[in-house]
């Protein structure tokens, strides 16, 4: 058994494919979305029917949330902001109920999941410092816990103390807990615009970051056919 950890999708097609097609050269027989499915990107619905049909394990993220409701879009920048409007208007009925049924927090064989935080799921905040991930790890009851939102591949380990820090490949040892961010298929913000998820295998302890070159053109193309802002664009070469 071994798992493929997705998240922050964010409607990038060309991304999302690509990974998919790595997981299967990785071995992977079972997959786990974070969240943020939808939003920044050109092709939310073509997203959102893959997850769905390969019945993942998936949590909600706050695009998922604001794209599937009417909620106001307090502490969103324009770019952001534009991008759930125009969202909104993609996605069907049953979209968005699908999204809106998403839990904050799963357990998956073993495993925790979640898209923000643990000590307060539903609030949307970022994890990047060890402070931060203490906690989160004060609610975590699994060694392990997968999260994304930040868009920043970062591990937090904690034993006697809280450590963090990048990664590409660790082995998952016993009396420890570990709350790990898997970056973003679909919009990386660590300065790598390669799009990121993780292979998690349980029986070898391991946890692998995999980051894998996509067609960005065509991603940003669709963008601003679509007639998003161009930052969202532009962004997707930077890693930004």
């Amino acid at each position: 058994m071994k798992f493929a950890i997705i998240a922050d999708i964010h409607g990038n097609l060309e991304a999302f494919k690509v990974v998919l097609e790595d997981t299967k050269t990785q071995g992977c027989t079972h997959y786990v979305c974070l969240g943020d499915v939808v939003g920044y990107n050109a092709n939310p619905c073509e997203c959102l029917d893959i997850v769905r049909d390969m019945n993942m394990p998936c949590v909600k993220g706050n695009h998922d949330e604001y794209c599937s409701t009417k909620e106001a879009l307090e502490g969103f920048n324009p770019y952001a902001a534009a991008a759930v409007e125009w969202t909104r208007a993609q996605l069907s009925a049953a979209d968005k109920t699908w999204l809106c049924d998403l839990r904050y927090t799963r357990l998956v064989q073993g495993f925790t999941i979640v898209h923000a935080t643990l000590d307060a799921p539903q609030r949307w905040g970022y994890v990047f410092d060890k402070l931060a991930g203490a906690a989160s790890m004060t609610y975590q009851n699994t060694p392990v816990c997968f999260f994304g939102h930040t868009h920043v591949p970062v591990a937090f380990v904690r034993d006697s103390q809280v450590r963090g820090g990048t990664y590409s490949k660790f082995k998952v040892e016993s009396g420890k807990k570990y709350f790990v961010n898997v970056g973003a298929v679909g919009q990386p913000r660590d300065g790598n615009p390669k799009a990121a998820y993780v292979v998690y295998d349980p029986q070898e302890g391991s946890i692998e970051l995999r980051r894998l070159d996509y067609d960005i053109a065509a991603a940003q193309k669709k963008i601003r056919a679509a007639g998003l802002p161009e930052r969202l664009a532009d962004r997707l070469a930077v890693g930004r």
